[in-house]
């Protein structure tokens, strides 16, 4: 029996991963002014953030039922059963609409990962080991289901005017962190974002900081491997966070990924975090 892994985009799955493990990806929208582009198929981060310059209206859209039920099919041409890893409910409407378009499939998974990002990906890559090792689908989907709680997903932001605009950050908060220059961090708890401490300074001084409390409770690491995940960024800033990340010799494997449009829509340029998972609550 062949199980196949799928994700929604929001992963942020770099391509070279996703051909070494197989993961089927459903890709969000992204509308620009009413004209619709489709997460990592035919418009990038940099079109978010130029269109964004210029005042142009963006926003994301999840994929709706049918067009799940159509990436479904699709799928299943090749493989047996499909687990499929869904951005968390609390922040999009995917993990529902996936689920009504697998009511009747009884070959389909839907698992809730209530993360985002490579906080998803960590689970899609658990995933897509345990169906190599020949784990069913249902097997997969419930490991997964009790796992999704040991991920440690958070992010530090440049600016929170992305945020504010998707109606993570108020205006008062954002003008506040503008003028004091300072880089807040996100954390991503129960499925939800959540305010995380706040930095400041160049990205030498504030990303040194934000790692080393991050990992300072490392006796429940699990350090099997780490994602470094940044949109587009100012140059160093994604060097200086790896090098600061292999430095404490902890992680076995340190992948680099880019943030898809959809991540990169709410959260802006020099965005970055530094996710894992953890052995226990």
């Amino acid at each position: 029996m062949k199980v196949r892994i799928t994700a929604d985009s929001t992963c942020d799955l770099s391509p070279e991963l996703v051909r070494k493990y197989d993961i089927g990806i459903a890709p969000l929208s992204v509308i620009i002014d009413g004209q619709v582009f489709h997460d990592g198929v035919d418009v990038t981060p940099r079109d978010i953030f130029r269109a964004a310059d210029a005042g142009k209206s963006v926003r994301t859209a999840a994929v709706n039922a049918y067009e799940y039920r159509e990436f479904f099919t699709r799928q299943l041409e090749s493989c047996d059963q499909i687990v499929h890893i869904c951005i968390s409910s609390e922040f999009s409407t995917c993990w529902n609409d996936a689920a009504e378009a697998s009511r009747n499939m009884d070959n389909v998974f839907v698992v809730d990962s209530r993360n985002l990002s490579t906080g998803s990906g960590l689970l899609v890559l658990e995933g897509a080991e345990m169906a190599a090792k020949g784990m069913n689908g249902a097997e997969i989907a419930e490991t997964l289901k009790e796992r999704t709680g040991l991920v440690d997903a958070s992010f530090t932001v440049r600016t929170v005017d992305y945020l504010r605009r998707g109606g993570r950050c108020s205006g008062l908060e954002a003008m506040g962190a503008k003028l004091l220059h300072i880089r807040p961090s996100i954390v991503v708890q129960d499925g939800k974002m959540h305010p995380g401490e706040k930095y400041r300074g160049r990205y030498e001084h504030y990303l040194k900081h934000y790692i080393a409390d991050i990992l300072a409770d490392d006796s429940n690491i699990d350090f099997n491997r780490v994602f470094i995940t940044h949109s587009p960024s100012e140059e160093g800033l994604v060097r200086f966070a790896i090098d600061t990340v292999k430095s404490y010799g902890l992680f076995r494997e340190v992948l680099e990924t880019m943030a898809g449009c959809t991540v990169c829509t709410h959260c802006g340029p020099d965005t970055l975090g530094v996710l894992f998972m953890r052995k226990h609550k």
